[in-house]
């Protein structure tokens, strides 16, 4: 079990991105903003794969079990 595992969940799927938007920037310095943008990027690439990866599967199901008559 990891330090991680101990934290509370956020209660509802976006609770998180919630509260990241709603952080006051102005207290970041540059550095920060450069570091918070490269790790945002990093999550929208990993969201992107995820979404990619939910498609395919999606459209090879739906060509699995799609009957077409001819």
């Amino acid at each position: 079990m990891s330090f991680d595992d101990l934290l509370p969940r956020p209660t509802s799927r976006g609770a998180a991105l919630a509260d990241v938007g709603r952080e006051d920037l102005d207290l970041f310095s540059v550095e920060e903003l450069e570091e918070r943008i490269a790790t945002l990027e990093a999550e929208i690439g990993r969201t992107r794969r995820a979404l990619d990866g939910k498609r395919n599967r999606k459209s090879a199901a739906e060509s699995l079990f799609s009957f077409k008559g001819g």
